[in-house]
C-alpha cells in the first residue's frame, strides 16, 4: 500500500511554524543585506537602513519656514505671516501656492537626474515621502493629485513618467486620490533646460489640456500638481491654467526641488 503525502499548510502547523517562518525570513534578509548592502541613494556608499549617508544628508537643503506663503521661496528671516516674496508680487502665477521639499542643489540634482534619466525608480519612495511632508498644508485640503504629463513620444522613449512615480508615493502617504490621466501634453515641447524665463513660458504655452473624459473629475476640485523640479515655474503654471480653464476650484503645486537663486528677503 502506497503512502499518501498530503501537503501540510503552515496554518495547520500552528504558532511554531509561524515563528519558524519569521525566523527564516529574518535570516534570509540578513543574508541579503550582507551580500548586497544598502547603498546611499545619492553617492551609492553603504549605509545603515534606507536613505542617504551622513555626508549627503548634510548637503541636502530641506526647505523649512520661513518662506513665501505663495511660492514657498525660503526667506533669510521670519517677516511674520502673509508677507510675499518679490517674485510672487511681481509675477503672480496662476496656481495658488507652491511647496518644495528641498533646494535644487548638488545632491538634489543627482537624485532628480537619476530618477528622471537613469531608471532609478527606487528613488521615488523616499523622494515622495519628503514631498508629502513638505506639502502637508496643500494635501490636507486637496481632492486630487495630478502629475505633470509627458508627451507620448518622450514617454515612449523614457518608459515612465517621473512625476507620476512621485505622485503615486504621495497619494499613498496622504490618502489624496491620484488622477494620473487628468492632464495630457497635446504638443511636444523642447527641453526647458538652457531656456530663459520668457522662452520657457513660450515653449509650454498651449502644451497642456485636460482630457475631455476627465473634465467631470476636475470641475470644482482642489488640485495639487506634482512635478520633480520647479525652476521658473513655467511648466506648472501652464498646467495650472489648463486645469483652471476646466473649472478646477483651486490649483497648487508640489515639487521635490526648487531652484533658489539666493536667500531672499520679503517686501
Amino acid at each position: 500500500m502506497g503512502l499518501n503525502f498530503a501537503p501540510i499548510s503552515i496554518r495547520r502547523l500552528g504558532p511554531a511554524a509561524h515563528a519558524a517562518r519569521g525566523a527564516f525570513a529574518h535570516i534570509a534578509k540578513l543574508a541579503l543585506d550582507i551580500a548586497l548592502p544598502t547603498l546611499c541613494i545619492s553617492c551609492r556608499e553603504p549605509v545603515d537602513g534606507e536613505g542617504v549617508c551622513a555626508a549627503c544628508w548634510g548637503k541636502l537643503s530641506f526647505i523649512e519656514r520661513p518662506y513665501c506663503p505663495k511660492l514657498g521661496i525660503p526667506f533669510v528671516y521670519d517677516p511674520g505671516p502673509e508677507l510675499l516674496s518679490m517674485e510672487a508680487i511681481a509675477a503672480p502665477p496662476a496656481y495658488a501656492k507652491a511647496r518644495a521639499a528641498v533646494r535644487y542643489d548638488e545632491v538634489a540634482r543627482t537624485l532628480v537626474h537619476q530618477l528622471k534619466y537613469q531608471d532609478r525608480t527606487d528613488l521615488a519612495p523616499i523622494m515622495g515621502r519628503w514631498m508629502a511632508r513638505a506639502g502637508r498644508e496643500l494635501l490636507a485640503d486637496a481632492d486630487l493629485l495630478v502629475p505633470v504629463p509627458l508627451h507620448w513620444q518622450r514617454g515612449f522613449s523614457r518608459r515612465y513618467n517621473q512625476s507620476g512615480a512621485l505622485a503615486r508615493v504621495i497619494a499613498r502617504c496622504s490618502g489624496v486620490r491620484l488622477q494620473g490621466d487628468a492632464l495630457r501634453r497635446v504638443r511636444a515641447t523642447a527641453q526647458q533646460v538652457g531656456l530663459s524665463r520668457s522662452q520657457r513660458s513660450s515653449n509650454v504655452q498651449g502644451a497642456f489640456q485636460v482630457s475631455p473624459d476627465r473634465l467631470h473629475e476636475v470641475q470644482g476640485r482642489r488640485i495639487v500638481i506634482v512635478d520633480d523640479v520647479l525652476t521658473t515655474g513655467a511648466t506648472v503654471d501652464a498646467c495650472a491654467r489648463a486645469l483652471l480653464r476646466a473649472k478646477a476650484a483651486e490649483v497648487s503645486v508640489l515639487v521635490f526641488a526648487r531652484v533658489v537663486d539666493a536667500p531672499r528677503a520679503p517686501i
